[in-house]
């Protein structure tokens, strides 16, 4: 028969051997979004506390909330600005579908997790109970692993219009790409040196 003090000290033994995450049993709450409003352009001003509270990098869930609300933004130190005016509800509703798929253990349901890759396989492993589980992108969506557009890179263009200083004009994802040395009519690479806000300049590449 077993003794109960024997009992009573491999249990405790086995707590203290537990994370404080799993011990502490509080449940996970997101903060509420901050946004305002300056203009056409919509702020979201505590962007940087919640990446820090759900640990993952800021353009991947940045990409993933423009796909999902299907509009176009900018990171801007710990703040994002997206065109137009987003309903908080809308942005928090996106926050909610990235957590439950990219953060959240589906055991524990603790955010204690961190994304490794398998192959083409992304897997979510949790620190605090040592689940584990495939992440599963919902059909039709694409990974969202950075904004539409980025600095440093080259993407091929049309080009619209030319503006009044004669730089070329071409759309992609709800930006406006100036365009030096571009013609109207034609399609070529560019390369874009700076984005701000929704607005973004380029230069023709030899790529």
């Amino acid at each position: 028969m077993t003794d109960p003090n024997d009992y009573r000290a491999l249990l405790q033994r086995a707590r203290s051997k537990l994370p404080e995450q799993v011990m502490s049993g509080e449940r996970f709450v997101l903060p509420d979004v901050d946004v305002i409003y300056e203009g056409k352009t919509t702020v979201w001003r505590n962007f940087g506390d919640i990446i820090d509270l759900v640990r993952r990098e800021p353009s991947h869930m940045l990409g993933y909330l423009l796909k999902e609300l299907g509009t176009a933004g900018t990171q801007d130190g710990r703040r994002v600005l997206f065109k137009g005016r987003v309903a908080g509800k809308a942005i928090e509703d996106r926050i909610r579908s990235f957590v439950e798929m990219y953060v959240l253990c589906q055991e524990c349901t603790r955010p204690d997790t961190h994304l490794v890759k398998d192959g083409r396989t992304v897997i979510l492993q949790c620190e605090a109970c040592g689940a584990h589980r495939p992440v599963t992108i919902r059909k039709g969506m694409k990974q969202a692993e950075e904004p539409a557009l980025v600095e440093g890179k080259v993407y091929e263009l049309t080009i619209e219009d030319i503006g009044k200083r004669g730089d070329g004009i071409a759309k992609k994802a709800g930006y406006t790409i100036f365009v030096t040395g571009a013609a109207r009519g034609v399609t070529v690479k560019v390369r874009i040196e700076k984005i701000s806000n929704n607005v973004a300049f380029g230069v023709i590449s030899p790529e």
